[in-house]
Order: C-alpha cells, then structure tokens, then sequence
C-alpha cells in the first residue's frame, strides 16, 4: 500500500535529464489564489523545464534547470481541500517556496503550510510576497509581513528564512532585480535557490533501508527498496528488523546491473549472504545506530479527513512500507495555526494539527522525526473505506510498561474449545435503537441454553451500568465502548463461548475491529434491520419521542448517523417478522456456519 506521502517522488523521477538525486527540492505552497504556478512559470520560462503529474494526487512535479542547479519543484494547490498535497510534496523537498499575497498579508492557510513544511522536517524557506506590485511596491507592507513571518516561524524550527518581494506576473525579483523595489538589496528568487545552501545528510546518517519488495525468482533471492539514508557496499553487516537478526550483504543491484555502492535514493536490490526470513516491511539498518523500536510514539498529525479523529478508533498505519493496526490512544492537545498555542481538544478536525499518542499492534523501527524525517513519517488510513485520514511525524517512543510481558499459560483455547459441544463465536447484532436487538438476542440465548451451549450475553444497557458506565454518548464515547466490548468478546472467545451481543455499534469500522480481534469465521455479524419510522413508532423506553424533541443529543436514527453492514453473515427482517421466527433463523445460521 503506497500513500500519497510515499508516491511524491515518483513522477520526479520520471522526468528531466539531470541527477535527481543532486536537484534541489523544492515545495511551491501558500494560500489559495496567491500565485503559486504563475511564480513557479516564469521561473521555469525559458529554461529546460518538464512537467509531470502525480495520478493518485492533485500535485505537479516541474523539472527546469539554470547552468548553475538543477530543481525539482512539487507545485501543490493552495486551498483547503488539498492540505494531503501539501503533507506529501513537503516530505520529500528540501526547501519551502511559500508564496503570501501583498495584499492580504499572512492567512490562516499560510500559516498552516509553513507549519506543515516545518513538520514534515523542511529546514530551509523564502517567504515570497506576491502581488507587490498591487500595493504601490510599499516597502512598509513588505517589512510589515516579513517581520510577522519571522515572529510567527520562530517557534518552527527553520534554520534559514528569507523574504523577497515579488511580483509573479510582471516578472520582478524572480529571475532579475527590479528597479521597482530600489529599497530590496537581496537577490532575485532564482539567483537564491541557486546558490541556497541547502545540505542533503541522508548519506551521513545511519544506513535505512525499508524493504518494499522480495524478489524469489529462479533461483534468485533479493530484496528491493530505496535506500532512505546511508549507504551500503557489498560485505557490509546490517541488522533486519524487528527480529533483530544480523546479515552480511552478498550484492547489490541498480537499475543497470551489479554495483560496487549505494547510497541514500537509489533504488537497490540486495541479496544476502546464507539464509535469513525477511518480509515486506521489514527494515534493514547499520548494525551501529540502530533505529528505535517501539509500539507506543508520541507524533505530530495533519488531519486530513472530512470525519473528525476519534481517540481509540483502530486505523491502519503505513509506516516504513510496512502497514499495521494503529490507535490514537490520547489526543494531547491541537496546535492553533495563527498563535501556536496548544489548546485543549478531545478530537481533531479537517486540517487541524495536533499532537496525540498512538499504538499499533506490534512493534515498528523508525526515527524520531528530529534525527532522521526520511523514516520518521507515517500515515494513517480508514481501515472500512481506505482513505487517508492523517499524516504524521513521530516525536519520541513512549516507554511504557516495559515490566510487563504476555504469560505463557497452559490450558490453551483449543483445549477450552474441546470441553464444548460447539465452536466459540460472537454473534454481534447491530441495529437502530429500538430495532429487536436485545429482544432477538435473548431469544437465541435461551435456545442455545436449552441446547446446553455454553454463552453468555452481553446487552448495550447492561454493560453501560457496569464496565463503560464513564462513557457518553458522543462519537468517541461509542468507539470506546465498542472497543472494550470487541476485547471483552475475546477473552469470553478464548474460554470457548459463545458470546451474544446486543449493540448499536453505529460505525462500520469500530464493527470491523472487533471482527479483526477474533480467529477467522468466529465474528457473525447479525444486521436486525427494522426501518427507523418503525422503530420510532414501537419506542419502547421513549427515547425517540425525548431525542426529536431535543431532550436526548447525540441519538442513534435523529442527530447521529447509523452505517448499515454491507456484508453481514445475516440479516433479519424484523420490520415484517415477529422476534420467535427470527431467533428461529439465528439458529439455523449457526448450523450452516458450522458452529453448532
């Protein structure tokens, strides 16, 4: 699964003649309207230039050159909607061209891009203040912006900023000074980034390389990848990880053939001396500064979705190639674009940053975002829709709980299992408030006693006395009681039950979870579909009455959405049949699925 962080170089590589390993990287951003292409156009104008196209993303890559370097511009859209474009054309340049209007001075969104670009590791920007022109080339507004700029970016980490006043469309200050702006004694835009000083320590730092494929044909066993930092000659000793294991390096080879080195951005494939088990997302690293491994880090996120962060919503991780289940345990507080204070927050919205805890499921070698940015950086997926929802850079690795560890125990679940007459199982039923859910549930419990089954119910009110009784109902507050119900579920699976339970559980992807903490076919998912008029019209305990009153916030049916299975193992008609017939049909299906 490649992101879009991931797939930004890909259509610079593909284009110009020049080393792009040499060319200086560069991110074009700023504000919506504030003349991005127009500036990044008539630095191309005249020069040997190409333009390619990043299919998975809205971002262009422009390829031009001077006598004196060759660039690789990254030309992203300014407005809100493209805030992903942004996260992946700054993960892979070295400097940040981030263009402000004359006339509108710093917006939020120019704030938010600076961030960005400081976040995603860039050190090095030029404050290009657009549009002078439109306000009488007025060396009082110019200065005015710049020192806001520099007071604003003092928190950000950049060790070099410079402003130069610009006006993209007549040409001023972008290849050549102008005689309009007498009061400006630096140099042209295109005069700087030829001469910026701007170094690439990826071949200094510690050999990275995540492997993002296995190459087993005929005979031959290589592993592929890019090599992120470092470099690497055949006979070097490297580590694989996260088992830790050690491996001499046979050969290398490049695009051409076999090769006697490698360093940072080339794509090598690598084949070892003797055997060793290595998988795709593995890391292979220098022996001497290792990467950390850890399953807890505290990051820096961009998010990026339209739905907020839900703290303990399980989402995948794509972190080093490899992708694994992540969970935002703690949100800790979001940054505030125009001050950059830390305000308080219990979720993030569409382009807020934030910074938050995260775990995944198992342990992961990476940098910390301040040592090595190349193998720092992560992204966060839906795991129901796959779209991406964050991007993020990790701070530090949280060493918790390091005196725990899993006990071995004797009586395993197979043996539990063998006590029964029966295979263990959740049969999960999801449905609108008031739909037969308990009712139904109850039904099924009762016969699978009489069978002698072993079970145990588990019932949305019940459990809200007792286990989640701190829990509300916003939509954090039902994914973390989803959640503890999915690991409850588990450990009575494990004892060999069966285990019914009764929920809303609105969300699809908090529904996927739990299916994912169980052993394959032991998740049946039972979808008691009753239309809402209907349920509105039963209202057993008179909720609805109270929540289209306004009395009840957050319902399930009136102000909170529900997401019907798509998929479900069974689904019940209960608007047309009565509740005996259809724990009748819950039986039947148990047998089928060979459970019973």
């Amino acid at each position: 699964m490649r992101s879009p962080i991931e797939s930004a170089a890909a259509p610079a590589e593909r284009i110009g003649t020049a080393d792009t390993r040499t060319a200086l990287r560069l991110l074009f951003c700023g504000a919506a309207d504030a003349g991005k292409s127009t500036l990044l156009g008539r630095l191309c104008d005249g020069r040997q230039a190409d333009c390619g196209q990043d299919s998975g993303i809205e971002l262009a890559y422009r390829h031009f050159a001077t006598p004196r370097r060759a660039f690789i511009a990254a030309d992203t859209p300014g407005d809100e909607q493209h805030t992903r474009n942004i996260a992946a054309g700054a993960a892979k340049s070295d400097l940040a061209v981030l263009l402000a209007d004359a006339c509108n001075g710093l917006l939020a969104q120019t704030r938010r891009h600076a961030i960005i670009a400081s976040l995603m590791g860039i050190r090095h920007v030029v404050l290009a203040v657009n549009k002078i022109d439109l306000v009488g080339y007025d060396r009082a507004v110019f200065d005015e912006i710049c020192e806001r700029f520099r007071a604003f970016a003092s928190e950000l980490g950049f060790e070099q900023i410079a402003c130069i006043p610009v006006c993209a469309r007549d040409g001023d200050n972008v290849s050549a000074g102008s005689a309009r702006t007498p009061w400006y004694a630096g140099p042209p835009l295109l005069e700087y980034l030829e001469s910026a000083k701007v170094e690439d320590d990826r071949t200094a730092k510690p050999f990275r390389m995540p492997v993002e494929a296995v190459d087993a044909s005929r005979g031959f066993h290589g592993f592929a990848g890019t090599i992120a930092s470092g470099s690497l000659r055949p006979g070097d000793e490297i580590a694989v990880l996260p088992s830790g294991k050690t491996a001499t390096v046979k050969a290398l080879f490049g695009p051409d053939g076999e090769r006697g080195s490698a360093q940072a951005g080339d794509a090598v494939t690598i084949t070892l001396a003797g055997k060793i088990d290595v998988a795709l997302g593995d890391m292979f690293a220098a022996l001497r500064g290792r990467p950390q491994m850890a399953d807890q880090f505290a990051a820096h996120l961009v998010w990026l979705s339209g739905a907020p962060l839900l703290p303990e919503r399980s989402y995948l991780m794509s972190i080093n190639n490899r992708t694994l289940a992540a969970t935002v345990t703690e949100l800790k507080h979001r940054i505030d674009v125009d001050s950059l204070a830390k305000l308080a927050a219990k979720t993030l919205s569409f382009n807020e940053i934030g910074v938050c805890n995260l775990a995944v499921a198992s342990p992961v070698a990476f940098d910390l975002r301040s040592e090595n940015r190349h193998t720092g950086g992560f992204i966060l997926f839906d795991r129901y829709s796959n779209e991406t929802v964050a991007a993020g850079m990790i701070d530090f690795a949280l060493r918790r709980a390091t005196n725990i560890h899993h006990q071995n125990i004797t009586i395993s679940k197979a043996e539990r299992t063998a006590l029964m007459l029966h295979k263990p199982a959740v049969l999960w039923f999801t449905g609108l408030p008031g739909a037969g859910k308990s009712t139904i549930a109850n039904l099924v419990e009762m016969a699978l006693h009489a069978r002698g089954v072993h079970t145990l119910l588990l019932d949305g009110d019940n459990v809200r006395h007792s286990l989640n009784r701190d829990l509300g109902f916003t939509e954090a507050d039902r994914v973390e009681n989803i959640r503890r119900i999915g690991e409850v579920a588990k450990l009575m699976t494990d004892a060999g039950l069966i285990v019914l339970c009764s929920f809303i559980s609105p969300f699809r992807a908090e529904r996927r979870m739990v299916r994912e903490l169980l052993d394959e076919s032991e998740f049946v998912e039972i979808f008691v579909d009753t239309p809402l008029a209907e349920c509105i019209a039963r209202d057993p305990k008179g909720l609805y009455k109270r929540a289209l009153e306004g009395e009840i916030k957050n319902f399930t049916g009136v102000d909170q959405p529900y997401e019907a299975p798509e998929n479900a193992e069974l689904r019940l008609d209960a608007g047309r049949k009565d509740a005996e017939r259809l724990a009748q049909e819950v039986i039947e299906s148990l047998g089928r699925l060979k459970i019973l």
